[in-house]
This record gives structure tokens, sequence and C-alpha cells, in this order.
């Protein structure tokens, strides 16, 4: 059974599966796996569609992970294509998850619908774990189906997440590890009062402001030799009823850390209280823990990902661990190797969101390799 990649591809963006809506898309998935001998298994929740997908019983388990979900398309008239009518002009496919990531699901399938023709009885086993819920909260996505499947013992020996890591060419970065990610809601609390009779008030940004300025100066780590040092970063500051005469009640202030493996949860959280107290900041603090780091160091997938980059392309790859976080977080609890690997990333979540075509048609390759590479001696 071959698999048109272009195809494929086209009919996934044509479905609108804006977070966490799959459109569709893990059923048009279903009908390509299954004639290739997958045993398919849907799980839906909460509105969110995923899939577990297994071809074969033996070891290794190599899993092929990723999500139909994309993110909002934006104001409509700037596109110069309707986002959800997949468009090829001059060389390049349009269309909102065009990079992010409709083409990796589509490559993978086409992979494997090569690699199974070509080797029908070959060893180990093939999976797949797509969802619906990776653009949003990711709570009843990926997560969940890790939870089921350490439930009954079924863990993936390696798994390659389709995520659009490539920056000038399509191979050249794959990302072997994440940092996490760490979100706070601080309430600062004041009186609130008139401007004229600040004695009578007590201003929560002032009194907040010191520890502000040294929370953006600290050295959270220094990072090591996968990660850069860890980063705070205040994304909302709100306070004040928009008059200018009125001292603000309270002020409330998100931040988030992206943290390498050099520090760790409870290691932050402790220096920020620190930092709060201090200073003698009146405060409530709410904390959410959005993923933790992961890595996976130099071994048999990195080595198997890296060959067939160079293998098809002729590009020595460069390990990395920048970028947000991914569903990668959720399966390293499962999987003891883990890599990233898709396509060029210029355009992901962008208006006019596109991939050239003879990257699409590379694609598959580079996937049906590291299948090659994983389970074929010699290959």
């Amino acid at each position: 059974m071959e698999i048109n990649v272009l195809d494929l591809t086209r009919q996934l963006i044509a479905r609108r599966s804006v977070t966490p809506d799959d459109a569709g898309c893990i059923d048009l998935l279903i009908a390509a796996l299954e004639p290739l001998g997958f045993k398919c298994e849907k799980i839906s929740l909460n509105g969110v569609d995923n899939l577990w997908a297994r071809r074969g019983s033996a070891a290794p388990l190599v899993c092929f992970a990723g999500h139909t979900d994309v993110v909002p398309t934006g104001p409509l008239d700037q596109w110069q294509s309707d986002p959800f009518t997949p468009t090829v002009k001059d060389g390049v496919l349009y269309g909102r998850g065009a990079s992010d990531m409709k083409s990796s699901l589509a490559a993978f399938i086409a992979a494997i619908a090569g690699f199974v023709a070509a080797h029908p009885n070959h060893p180990g086993s093939i999976a797949v774990l797509f969802t619906s819920d990776e653009e949003g909260p990711a709570v009843d996505g990926t997560v969940k189906v890790v939870e089921a499947l350490a439930r009954r013992g079924e863990r993936p020996d390696y798994c390659i997440v389709g995520e659009p890591t490539s920056v000038n060419k399509l191979g050249d970065m794959i990302k072997n590890g994440r940092r996490g990610s760490l979100s706070a809601n601080l309430v600062v609390k004041g009186v609130q009062g008139h401007v004229a009779y600040p004695h009578l008030a007590r201003n929560p940004v002032h009194e907040v402001a010191a520890a502000i300025a040294e929370m953006a100066q600290v050295e959270w780590d220094r990072g090591n030799e996968y990660f850069p040092p860890t980063t705070w970063q205040i994304s909302n500051f709100n306070a004040g009823t928009g008059a200018n005469n009125v001292i603000p009640g309270t002020a409330d202030i998100k931040f988030n850390f992206r943290f390498s493996t050099a520090s760790t949860v409870e290691s932050l959280q402790t220096r920020v209280i620190g930092i709060l107290d201090r200073y003698g900041v009146p405060y409530d603090i709410e904390w959410r823990y959005d993923g933790r780091p992961y890595l996976t160091q130099t071994g048999d997938l990195v080595e198997a990902v890296a060959r067939a980059i160079k293998q098809v392309t002729g590009i020595d790859t460069e390990l990395s661990t920048t970028g947000g976080t991914s569903d990668g977080r959720f399966i390293a609890d499962i999987c003891p190797q883990v890599v990233e690997l898709g396509p060029t990333n210029a355009t992901i979540h962008k208006i006019n969101e596109c991939i050239r075509l003879d990257e699409l048609e590379v694609l598959p390759k580079i996937y049906r390799q590291i299948l090659a590479n994983l389970l074929i001696k010699g290959a």
C-alpha cells in the first residue's frame, strides 16, 4: 500500500482541527493504518481524540508521536488563501498545520507504509501516538494515553516526535530534550486609596518592585552541556482601576520559568519565595507545573536519527534542547529515548503557514530510514 504524502497532508489540512477539535483527522489516519496491519485504539476524553495504534508485539517498539490539532488562524484577510483550503503555489504548500504538524503525520504514515512494504515481516514493532490536545491545555491528550500504557506495562523503546525542529534546511536540527516549564500567578496585596493620601494606602506595585528587579537579574543556574541557563520572565502584570488618582489594591503578576535539568521545581520555588519574603512582600502565590525537562543523551536513537538524516540529505544534524515544550515531556515518562524531528519551523503558528514540497517529499524518506536503522541490521 503506497501513501502519497502530499495528498494525505492536504486531506489533513482541509480538516479544521483547531485545538482541541480533531475534526476527523484521526479517523482518516486510522483508515490508512489499518490496512498496514495496525491495531488501532481511539481514546476520546472531554472533547479530545487520541490514537494509539500498534503493529507487532515484539521488541523493540518504535513509536511515532504527534498532534492533529492546530492553533487558531488569526485574521483570515491576511492569509493569501483560505487556511483550511490546502493551496500549492510556486512549490510551496500553504495551510494551517502545513508545518506544525500535519505534514509530519502524513510523512509518518507514508514512511511506515513504505517500510512495511519492503519489510512485511520486520523485527520489533511500530506504533503511533496521536492527539488533538497538544496546542491547548494538554490535559486529556498524550498524557492520558501515556498513563494508560503505563498501567498495562506497554512502553516504547524509542519515540520520534514530529515537531517542526529544522531551522534552515530539513534535518539541520533535532531536539534531544526540552526545558521544563513552571508558571505562577502572584497576587501582591495592598490597600487601595487616593494618590494624594499615600499614607492611608499601600501600593502593591511599590511593594513588589524591588523583588521583581532582583528576580530579573538572578542567575537561576548556568545550564549544562545540553541545556542553556534557566530563564524567568513576567508574561502579565496587571494593577489599578484605570484612573490616575487611585492607588491599586492588588497587583496580579503571571510569570514563567523555562528551566533546565540544572534546576528543580522545588529549588526554583524556594528561591522565589525567599526573595519575596526577604523584601516583606504581602502575597499569595499559585504554582502550575506545566512539564518537567527531559533529555535523551547520545545513544541508539540519537545516532539512528542523525545517521538517517545524513544518509538521506547529506546533512550533519545539530542536537538542541531550545524552544518551547512538547508532548515529548509526557512520553519520556515511559520511553527512555525520545527525539524530535520535523519540518522547518519558520512559519509555524504564523499567517500563511507553509512547507516546501521538496521538503515534504524528503521527510518520509528520513522517517523510513530511521525505522530501518533501528529495526533492520546493516541498514
